[in-house]
C-alpha cells in the first residue's frame, strides 16, 4: 500500500517497491547500452576496399592545407616539405593528383609529385578578376613546359560558371588561350554536370569533358545506397549529350561526417560504401574517375559547415587512412570505449538515485525508478555519439564552447534529475535562478539543475532558430540535447508541482521550440531522421517547459 508524505512543502504519493527493482533496472539498462553499441559498431561489407594498394586509385583531388592553414589567407605559402610528405603518402594509394590552382605554394606540386612517380591534373583557378586569371594562366603554362611528363592535362577553371563569376564566352576565350600555349597537353573545364548541359558551347573548346557529380549535394540529395547508380546514370546521360569526347568524372565522393540532407547521411560507412561502389563501377565499365578528396580540409567548414571538412580519404591530423586495408569499416572505431563510458554514466545515475534514498525516510514510486532508468539508459547510449559529434562538429572557439556546454548539460542532467526525482523535488524554473527572493532556490542541487536547464534551453532555442533562418550548413544536436531533455521531461512527469503560475520565460522558450520544430520538420522533409529526431526533442522540451509552474521556494 502507498501512503502520502509531505516533502519540501508538497504532498507526494509513495508506493513501496522491492529493493531488487533498482538492481534489475540497472542490469536492463547496461544490457541495452551494450546491445545498441554492438549494433551501431557493426562493420559494413563492401564490393572492394576503398583503399587498395594493389589497385591504386586513378586520381584524387589534392589540397595541402592542414589544421588552421587555409587558402582564404592569400599570403599563406605551404612549405615544400609538407607537400613532399603528402606526395610520398599519396603515391602509395593513387596514380595521380588533381590540383585547382598554383596559389599558396601549390605551384610546387608538379615537381614534388614527379619525384615520387605521380601524375598531375593541373588546375587553373579562374574568377572575376582578369589580372589574377592572366597570372594563373601564365603560371600554369610555365609549369606545363617545365614538367610535360608529369602534367597529363590542364583544367581551365573550376565551377566558375556555377559561381557566376564568368560568362561562357569569356571562359571559352580562356580555354582557347591556354590550348594555344600548352602544346599537346589536353585541356578541359570542370563544373557540375548540369552546367555542361546549360553551356554546350564549352564542349567545342575542350579536349575532353570534366563533370562533377556529388550525390550528397544534388538539389534532390541522393541516398548513399543509390549514389553509385546515380553517378553512372549522369555519366551515361552526358555521354549521349557529348558523344565524341571522353567524359571524366572530375569530382565525386561522399562526406564521412556532417548533417543529413533529406535521406543523404554523411558517415564513415556511407563514405566507404559510395567510394567502393563507384570504383568498382568505373573498373567494370572502363571510365576514369577522380575522387574528392585526398585529405580532410578543416578550413572548408567555415564555408560549408561540418560536412565540408570531411570529404577526404585521409584524416587531416594525424595523416592516417580512414580505411586501412584489412581493417573492418565501422562508424565508431572506438565503440568499446564509448560503450564503456556510457555504461559508467548509467551506473552513476543509478548510484545517485540509490544514495539519495539513504537520506530520505520514504520509498519512491515505481514510476520514479522507471524515470531514472530511462534517463540513465538514454544517456548511456548517446554519450559516445554526442562525444563523437562534439569532436567532428566543433570548429573554432565559439563552437567548441557551445557544443561542450551542451554535452556537459547532457551529462549533468540525468545525474541531477535522478537526485531530484528521489528527493521528491520538481524541475526548477528560471525564477528560482534569477527571480525575486521569494522564488530563489537555496539548495545547491536545485541551482545546479536550474543552470543545466538554462544551458539546454538557450542552446536548444539558438539551434532551433538557426534551422529556421539559416539551416543549410547547421548540424543537428540530437544526441547531447536528448541526453539533457529526457531527464527533464521525466522529472516533470513524476514530480510536477500541481499549483503555481506558468512562468513567462518558460512559455517563451516553449513557444520558440514548438513552432520551430513544426517548421523544421516540414522544411527538412520526412526522409531526414536527424531532423525528425531533433524536432521530436524540441517538441518534448517545449512541452516540458510549458508545464512548468513557479512556486515560492520553501527552502
Amino acid at each position: 500500500m502507498g501512503d502520502d508524505r509531505l516533502i519540501d512543502g508538497r504532498l507526494w504519493r509513495t508506493e513501496p517497491i522491492s529493493t531488487r527493482t533498482p538492481l534489475a533496472l540497472l542490469i536492463l539498462s547496461l544490457g541495452t547500452i551494450a546491445a545498441v553499441w554492438w549494433w551501431l559498431a557493426t562493420p559494413v561489407t563492401l564490393v572492394r576496399a576503398p583503399i587498395d594498394p594493389a589497385a591504386k586509385l586513378e586520381c584524387v583531388s589534392y589540397a595541402p592545407f592542414r589544421g588552421e592553414q587555409t587558402p582564404l589567407n592569400s599570403t599563406a605559402i605551404i612549405p615544400a616539405s609538407q607537400i613532399a610528405a603528402d606526395m610520398a603518402q599519396l603515391a602509395q594509394i593513387t596514380k595521380c593528383v588533381r590540383t585547382y590552382s598554383i596559389d599558396n605554394g601549390l605551384d610546387q606540386v608538379p615537381e614534388l609529385a614527379g619525384k615520387v612517380g605521380l601524375k598531375v591534373i593541373q588546375g587553373v583557378w579562374l574568377g572575376s578578376n582578369r589580372l589574377k586569371n592572366l597570372a594563373q594562366i601564365a603560371g600554369v603554362v610555365d609549369l606545363t613546359k617545365r614538367f610535360p611528363n608529369v602534367i597529363t592535362s590542364v583544367v581551365v577553371g573550376n565551377e566558375v560558371l556555377l559561381r557566376g563569376e564568368m560568362t561562357a564566352a569569356d571562359l571559352v576565350g580562356n580555354i582557347r588561350s591556354v590550348k594555344a600555349q600548352v602544346g599537346k597537353i589536353p585541356v578541359t573545364y570542370a563544373d557540375v554536370w548540369e552546367f555542361w548541359l546549360k553551356n554546350r558551347e564549352i564542349y567545342d573548346a575542350v579536349d575532353f569533358v570534366t563533370i562533377h557529380i556529388l550525390p550528397y549535394w544534388e538539389d534532390f540529395p541522393i541516398r548513399a545506397k543509390s549514389a553509385a547508380a546515380h553517378v553512372d546514370s549522369i555519366r551515361k546521360r552526358l555521354a549521349v549529350a557529348f558523344p565524341s569526347k571522353e567524359i571524366l568524372i572530375g569530382e565525386t565522393g561522399w562526406p564521412s561526417a556532417g548533417r543529413m540532407r533529406d535521406g543523404a547521411l554523411p558517415s564513415r560507412t556511407n563514405q566507404a560504401r559510395v567510394v567502393s561502389e563507384i570504383l568498382d563501377l568505373a573498373k567494370r565499365e572502363g571510365f576514369r574517375v577522380n575522387l574528392i578528396e585526398a585529405y580532410d580540409q578543416p578550413w572548408k567548414r567555415d564555408l560549408e559547415g561540418t560536412v565540408g571538412g570531411y570529404w577526404g580519404l585521409i584524416y587531416d591530423e594525424p595523416r592516417e587512412l580512414k580505411y586501412p586495408p584489412g581493417v573492418p569499416i565501422t562508424n565508431y572505431p572506438s565503440w568499446k570505449l564509448q560503450m564503456g563510458l556510457g555504461m559508467g554514466l548509467s551506473f552513476l545515475v543509478f548510484v545517485t538515485g540509490m544514495l539519495t534514498l539513504r537520506r530520505r525516510p520514504w520509498s519512491p514510486r515505481l514510476s520514479a525508478w522507471l524515470t531514472v532508468a530511462v534517463s540513465a539508459t538514454v544517456a548511456g547510449v548517446l554519450l559516445g555519439v554526442a562525444a563523437d559529434k562534439l569532436i567532428y562538429e566543433s570548429y573554432g572557439v565559439g563552437r567548441w564552447i557551445q557544443w561542450s556546454a551542451l554535452l556537459a548539460a547532457g551529462v549533468a542532467s540525468p545525474l541531477l534529475c535522478a537526485y531530484a526525482t528521489m528527493s521528491g523535488r520538481s524541475l526548477p524554473t528560471f525564477l528560482q535562478l534569477v527571480g525575486p527572493s521569494r522564488f530563489l532556490a537555496r539548495s545547491w542541487s536545485t541551482v545546479l539543475l536550474g543552470l543545466t536547464l538554462a544551458v539546454a534551453a538557450l542552446i536548444g532555442a539558438e539551434t532551433a532558430l538557426g534551422f529556421v533562418f539559416d539551416p543549410r550548413y547547421r548540424d543537428f544536436p540530437f544526441a547531447a540535447l536528448t541526453m539533457a531533455v529526457v531527464p527533464f521531461a521525466g522529472l516533470m512527469a513524476v514530480n510536477r508541482p500541481q499549483e503555481g503560475v506558468r512562468p513567462i520565460a518558460e512559455s517563451v522558450f516553449a513557444g520558440v521550440l514548438v513552432l520551430s520544430a513544426l517548421y523544421i520538420g516540414f522544411n527538412e522533409g520526412p526522409d531526414n531522421w536527424q531532423s525528425l529526431w531533433t524536432c521530436a526533442i524540441y517538441l518534448l522540451f517545449g512541452i516540458t517547459l510549458w508545464r512548468a509552474r513557479a512556486v515560492q521556494s520553501p527552502e
